[in-house]
């Protein structure tokens, strides 16, 4: 056989095996086994399927051209080497399909655990509710979380660019396992909640002009203003945290940035987080500023008594005495800018911070003490806020937060379940009478109350 007939068949013969192998590939819902309330909910299954369908359906069209370009004359006559260049193009848009795939199939395996699968389900419900605020300023896209090792969440947001290409159907937001499972848990996920919140609001691109001029005008505090503006991604989804569950925010966040003192007070500014110490100061700031109350002193003081500035050499106590020089007037910018996102309304207004305040919360939990039902149908976000306020105010020792919290992540994915399979039920049967209709509203209404 010729050089270059040979050199065709033998591609031919791996063009074909990237089809064998695709074929493989099946959509989630024919190989993820799950209970009915770990599984996603329809909006992410559905984005999720006809994402990677469509790109397996684009992949497979590619490799049938490919494979009729090399049986025509056009193939036949191209040097190996031209022929080899194109299969391994095809070869990466093959791996790309893959890497997608893979993407989704780790958060999905999960499901399968015990417990674990429902909770995560019941932590996507407390995502939609973190990332939902009245007056419909943008279309809030599904979110599926998955655990990882680490200390650390972090969010793959919606509509972003894929690995290999397209825009991601659903934001994935990976927890880690070590919070599970306690109010932190709600600090680490509604931060990830915020990143996404804050590009859908174009958040950060309407603060860092106002970053910079300060910059421009603040002399001998201009290095702690561009501090700010460095940091400003990561300060706007700590923001969202405080202001959907409160002082749960902060607490969590010590619990994850508590390390050696050398971490704790490293300056750098190639990193888009914060430096933990004025993190954690900064966080108490903005919850003094939404919710006045004597907790946040002496939560600070708690931060300062852990990791005093004692011992630092002269530049960091500089840098660190700049930063909290101007940290009031950066929470103050914070907590009165208004985007053009949000049509004149503030961060605070628009985020309704006034149903956060710390005795409200703390009346609530009297009032779910005696009527506990009534926990069960609060949003979920309030829950954790009133959960993280119960624990600051020692009204709830840990082992009481972890049971209660396993206990609503599972009401929250049963009845997402059941209100799901409810309206499909209805759909299905389609026109209905008003008395069968008023009777499965009564049936699943009667099912929530059993659960409960």
């Amino acid at each position: 056989m010729a050089a270059a007939s040979y050199a065709t068949w033998m591609l031919e013969q791996e063009a074909r095996a990237l089809l064998t192998r695709l074929k493989r590939v099946k959509p989630f819902a024919l190989h993820e086994t799950m209970l009915p309330a770990a599984s996603l909910l329809p909006a992410a299954q559905v984005g999720i399927e006809q994402y990677l369908m469509k790109g397996r359906r684009e992949l497979r069209r590619l490799i049938h051209r490919y494979i009729a370009w090399l049986r025509g004359p056009f193939g036949r006559r191209a040097r190996p080497a031209h022929a080899q260049r194109l299969f391994s193009l095809l070869r990466l848009r093959f791996n790309a399909v893959l890497t997608q795939f893979d993407l989704f199939n780790d958060a999905l395996t999960q499901r399968s655990e015990n417990e674990i699968g429902v909770w995560l389900s019941g932590l996507e419900i407390v995502s939609a509710d973190a990332l939902a605020i009245p007056g419909h300023y943008y279309e809030v896209p599904p979110v599926i979380c998955y655990l990882d090792r680490g200390v650390g969440a972090a969010i793959r947001r919606a509509r972003t660019r894929l690995p290999g290409g397209g825009e991601n159907p659903v934001a994935v937001i990976r927890i880690p396992r070590e919070r599970m499972v306690g109010s932190g848990i709600a600090s680490s996920l509604i931060h990830e909640v915020g990143h996404q919140s804050a590009a859908l609001l174009n958040l950060v691109n309407s603060l860092r002009p106002v970053l910079q001029g300060m910059q421009r005008g603040s002399g001998a505090y201009s290095k702690a203003w561009s501090l700010w503006e460095r940091w400003i991604s990561e300060i706007v989804a700590d923001f969202w945290s405080i202001a959907r569950i409160g002082i749960a925010s902060t607490l969590g966040l010590m619990g994850v940035v508590s390390l050696p003192r050398a971490f704790v007070f490293r300056l750098n500014r190639d990193d888009p987080h914060p430096s933990p110490w004025i993190r954690v100061k900064l966080s108490c700031a903005i919850g003094q500023a939404l919710y006045p109350h004597p907790q946040w002193q002496r939560l600070a003081q708690l931060w300062e008594a852990y990791y005093p500035l004692d011992g630092l050499d002269a530049a960091q106590q500089r840098d660190y005495q700049a930063l909290q020089a101007t940290l009031p007037g950066f929470v103050a910018l914070l907590v009165n800018h208004r985007p053009a996102s949000l049509h004149g309304r503030s961060l605070a207004e628009a985020l309704q911070v006034q149903n956060r305040q710390p005795r409200r919360l703390q009346a609530l939990l009297l009032a779910w003490q005696q009527q506990p039902a009534r926990m069960y149908q609060a949003s979920p976000v309030l829950a954790f806020a009133v959960i993280g306020q119960a624990r600051a105010d020692g009204r709830m020792t840990p082992e009481q937060e972890s049971t209660l919290l396993g206990k609503l992540l599972t009401h929250w994915a049963l009845r997402s379940t059941l209100a799901v399979s409810a309206t499909c039920a209805m759909r299905s049967v389609q026109p209905m009478s008003s008395i069968t209709a008023q009777y499965q509203r009564n049936h699943f209404n009667d099912l929530i109350r059993r659960m409960i």
